[in-house]
């Protein structure tokens, strides 16, 4: 699980390319406000999430009987903080646009 990388997975790096094709300006992994959203357009408050399906629980419910506790526990912690950033950034004026792997 080690191999699996955070940053610039490639369903980032195909919104990365869509953005700038679009001319969109952008700053990837935002490290300025919590949460670090994978993309922001600081002067129009836009954060994107872009999250992998396994790891931020798309279609937890079916899957979770199946997970050991270990991976049940780590992408529950996952979806709580999920959330808690989402209100965060919400409660300071950001839009936020989440984009799941699938």
């Amino acid at each position: 699980m080690g191999l699996i990388k955070g940053k610039n997975t490639k369903i980032e790096l195909l919104v990365f390319k869509f953005l700038r094709q679009e001319e969109i300006y952008f700053q990837k992994h935002y490290g300025r406000i919590r949460g670090k959203p994978d993309i922001a357009i600081p002067r129009k408050k836009i954060a994107v999430l872009i999250d992998g399906d396994f790891w931020h629980g798309w279609k937890f419910h079916e899957r979770k009987s199946k997970l050991n506790p270990y991976w049940l526990a780590k992408i529950e912690d996952n979806m709580r903080r999920d959330r808690k950033n989402v209100r965060f950034l919400r409660s300071r004026g950001w839009k936020v646009l989440r984009i799941w792997e699938h």
